[in-house]
């Protein structure tokens, strides 16, 4: 989340669940956390036990909104039309809290001329290459006297989540603005015309609600939040994994923005993330486009030929990530220790260059076409996890070989010889090592959770037999590899045979009886962390945070933001475990990045002079007696710049950031209303449905989905066109005693005998419509594959009316495949591949299928039917209300 209002496709929470409870109302869409996040879900109870509000959005009723006072369904995929209802109803009722508003956002800053909305294009923003189906931001969306200067925005195929896009370049930091809001071209002028037309009603035909409830809630969320109240909003995968996902987010952060909630005890955004350390897989990172802590990976598409070119087009002039030199060479000499030096540019020249898009989603279609031969698998299982599980399954049947390393023999370990289709082992090519792996309760090092909080686990006992950790596992073929290549002098291989790569132990673990627990070779975690943290390369000594690195070579850093977690030898602040009595932030529990930060952009809790908003909104504020910044928590900001610094004209870096100004990641530190970069779908969050939808997007008829989504037409890989071939909207969703797509659940005796088998939930209309009974069989299939499963038939699912006619919506859970103790049929084989233009990300919460009584023995007539491409904007079908009759299901 370091680029607020640009991105929070893969970000992190703004604040941390403790402060949940000081919330007085609870937005919660796009999760289900009393089920997926039961452990967190205590502090929106503790909340609501002091008095608040807490509100659930969603298609599927759960536990979650069994403990909301308000729930409202809503039709899958329709979550920026309800967003933007809220926005609309802020600014129409004047509920917007205009000190926090005017002073910390763009909402007064004036955009170039040359733009032009969408709502004034049909559903699509100036800039737009039909051709290419990509914008062209930097031409239209600049703000007033910007132009397109000398930097770059990555190309379509290009995943550029890192801060210095994201948070954008700006070459005036003060850009200009009109205070009084007269102008038309200024940010909140030009966000009341783009969402004058998501009226209640408008909400409530696309989304399937009544207009009663979404008024509801927007009463209750304006009536919670201003100077002495703030709401928070809740999200998960619910809202990430759509075609228009980035922007769903973005819409939230433009609510919280507008009401004033970010920045300040129980507001903020609560990203709640899957698994213990997702965050730290994002931070360190396992994403292909992005370096450690988030800097963006040098693209052979730029001129990213040396560090100097690569620094002059990524460094911001102001703001915080104007320290990108800093972090980046201190990177590098943690990488490539004596060998990095001045003269060879640190090492920069070693680091490969993306040219493409290389996530998991292309990966796999690349894999398809037989352009992969080869594939290391660590905690991921596609042949049943990911979408479109036949296209995983026959994907992994091309490659040469296929390392898996699990606890158990899970779906893509033995997909060569079951699974759905029956495999014959002998027409598969692919061989299979399968490698047993440690369980997290044999390993020791650190895990980073949902609220960016670093804790140190131990290792309990041993690991069995040949089990080993993933990082045993990476360090012996780093050693092997290194081995190999040894004496080699291509140029290719020196960023390899330069890599650093000594984290043995200097210390013996033995056990009380003597012997020793330590499996031979381990590496020592606390080094690797040690390494993570920085350290001055002359002496080796700890740095204590991140504003100790420098640029010159005299530092390393293997991952800047979490630089201050091992400042000093011996104190490993992961391990900490102390609570601080009466304050809630804890800050000697574990170590939140960055700085041991617990809630991010903390300057906006104060008002522009440094005084809290209020009382007892208290939280951090100036302190006019010592000069400082104090409060509960490590201030996000520099701790004795005042309030009323002023920048001078030439100013750079952070100083050129107000003492007023509290987002310090942008270069304007202001909170971005509307991002005139760093996205690739528009400036401003619009309503697009679904790329499988069985209705028109009634905003912009000429628009039906995300202009700039990608798709992948390949012959596994069909869409569903809005036909009524498919009239029935599906999602999916997580159960509380299974996880993920079941490798570890599914072969737990105790987890398969409280949920044993796969199910889909259905409405009693639907059922009756398709002579289904509960507990009986069911089949649901599409253009890509069919599925047979138990029927539930409940009122937890139930059909909205949308635009005047009944859709039917279901759902199932995810968790079940071919391997395991308990099987059943995959929920995944039903999505498609795609991906969100910003993050790669797929649609697997809003696909459509058709469904009737009985299994799939019985229905030889049901296979996947072929579908077209796609369809252009010209020629996208008439599916307008007057094509089906009224009242008729689509």
């Amino acid at each position: 989340m370091p680029g607020l209002g640009a991105s929070f496709g893969r970000g992190a929470a703004t604040s941390f669940q403790e402060d949940l409870q000081n919330s007085d109302c609870i937005l919660i869409m796009g999760s289900n956390m009393a089920e997926a996040h039961p452990v967190g879900f205590r502090f929106p109870m503790m909340a609501r036990e002091r008095g608040a509000k807490l509100i659930h959005v969603d298609p599927h009723f759960s536990r979650t909104s069994a403990m909301c006072q308000q729930y409202v369904k809503i039709r899958t995929g329709t979550d920026i039309a309800f967003l933007g209802g809220l926005i609309h109803y802020i600014l129409l009722h004047d509920k917007w809290f205009k000190d926090y508003v005017l002073a910390y956002t763009n909402a007064a800053t004036i955009v170039n001329d040359e733009y032009k909305d969408a709502e004034d294009l049909g559903g699509i923003f100036s800039g737009f290459d039909q051709e290419k189906r990509t914008y062209d931001a930097q031409k239209t969306w600049h703000y007033e006297g910007e132009g397109e200067g000398e930097r770059t925005q990555a190309g379509h195929h290009m995943k550029a989540e890192s801060f210095t896009e994201r948070t954008g370049h700006l070459e005036n930091p003060l850009p200009p603005s009109d205070p009084t809001l007269q102008n038309p071209n200024c940010v909140l002028n030009i966000l009341k015309r783009h969402y004058r037309r998501y009226t209640p009603e408008m909400v409530a035909d696309i989304c399937g609600c009544s207009e009663q409830d979404f008024v509801r809630v927007a009463e209750t969320i304006c009536s919670n939040s201003g100077r002495e109240r703030t709401c928070c909003i809740v999200y998960a995968v619910g809202w990430t994994q759509h075609s228009t996902g980035v922007q769903i987010i973005r819409s939230a952060t433009i609510v919280q923005l507008l009401l004033g909630n970010m920045g300040r005890p129980g507001g903020g955004i609560m990203a709640m993330r899957g698994h213990a350390s997702i965050q730290g897989s994002t931070d360190v990172p396992t994403l292909y486009e992005l370096l450690p802590g988030y800097i963006m990976q040098p693209s052979a598409l730029r001129d990213h030929g040396t560090l100097e070119c690569y620094l002059k087009q990524e460094t911001p002039k102001t703001g915080f990530m104007a320290n990108l030199p800093k972090f980046m060479v201190s990177l590098l000499k943690a990488w490539y220790g004596d060998a990095a030096t001045k003269e060879n540019e640190y090492g920069f020249k070693w680091i490969p260059r993306v040219d493409d898009n290389y996530s998991h989603l292309a990966c796999m279609i690349r894999m398809l076409e037989g352009k992969i031969k080869g594939m290391f698998l660590f905690g991921q299982n596609p042949a049943a996890g990911a979408p479109n599980g036949k296209l995983n399954r026959e994907a992994l049947k091309k490659l040469d070989w296929l390392v898996v390393r699990d606890w158990f023999e899970i779906d893509t370990a033995a997909f060569w010889y079951k699974g759905p289709e029956n495999p014959d082992p002998a027409t598969i090519g692919t061989e299979v090592f399968f490698i047993p792996a440690a369980s997290s309760a044999e390993k020791e090092g650190t895990f980073t959770n949902t609220q960016r909080l670093l804790q140190w686990h131990d290792k309990a006992i041993d690991p069995p037999e040949d089990c080993r950790s993933d990082t045993w596992f990476v360090y012996e073929l780093g050693k092997r590899l290194k081995k190999l290549y040894a004496g080699s002098t291509r140029e290719r291989d020196q960023g390899l045979l330069n890599l650093t790569w000594d984290y043995e132990f200097d210390r013996a673990e033995v056990l009380p009886d003597g012997s020793a627990s330590r499996i031979e070779g381990e590496p020592d975690a606390q080094k690797i962390l040690m390494e993570i943290n920085g350290y001055t390369v002359a002496d080796r000594k700890q740095v204590r945070d991140f504003n100790s690195l420098r640029d010159d070579g005299s530092t390393a850093c293997g991952c800047w933001i979490y630089s201050g977690v091992f400042p000093e030898e011996g104190n490993n602040r992961s391990r900490s475990r102390k609570l601080t009595p009466g304050v809630y932030t804890s800050p000697d529990w574990g170590f939140s990045w960055p700085l041991n930060r617990r809630m991010m952009y903390n300057r906006a809790s104060a008002d522009p002079d440094g005084r809290p908003w209020s009382e007892r909104k208290k939280y951090m504020w100036w302190d006019e007696e010592n000069k400082r910044w104090t409060g509960p928590d490590v201030p996000d900001f520099e701790p004795t710049k005042p309030p009323d610094y002023r920048p001078n004209s030439d100013s750079t870096g952070m100083q050129a950031i107000s003492g007023d100004a509290p987002f310090i990641m942008k270069p304007d530190g202001r909170g971005w209303l509307f991002a005139p970069m760093g996205v690739k779908d528009g400036p401003l969050p619009t309503h697009y449905e679904p790329i499988e939808s069985p209705i028109p997007n009634l905003l912009y008829p000429e628009q039906r989905v995300n202009p700039t989504i990608e798709l992948y037409h390949v012959p596994l890989n069909t869409y569903n066109r809005p036909t009524a071939e498919y009239p029935i909207v599906a999602t999916n969703y997580r159960l509380t005693e299974h996880y993920l797509s079941g490798p570890m659940s599914r072969f737990d005796s105790w987890l398969n005998e409280l949920q044993p088998g796969m199910f889909i939930e259905i409405s009693a209309e639907l059922a009756e419509e398709k002579g289904i009974d509960h507990g009986g069989w069911m089949v649901a299939w599409n253009s890509r594959c069919a599925i047979e499963a138990r029927a539930m038939v409940t009122r937890r699912v139930q059909p909205p009316i949308v635009n005047g006619r009944t859709v039917h919506q279901i759902g199932m859970p995810f968790h079940w495949g071919f391997a395991g103790e308990t099987v059943g049929a995959i929920a995944n084989d039903l999505t498609s591949i795609s991906a969100d233009p910003n993050v790669s990300m797929h649609e697997a919460k809003a696909f459509t299928v058709d469904v009737r009584a009985g299994r799939l023995e019985h229905h030889e007539d049901i296979k996947p039917l072929p579908a077209a491409p796609w369809p252009t904007r010209e020629e996208s079908p008439d599916t307008s209300k007057s094509a089906q009759p009224e009242g008729q299901a689509i």
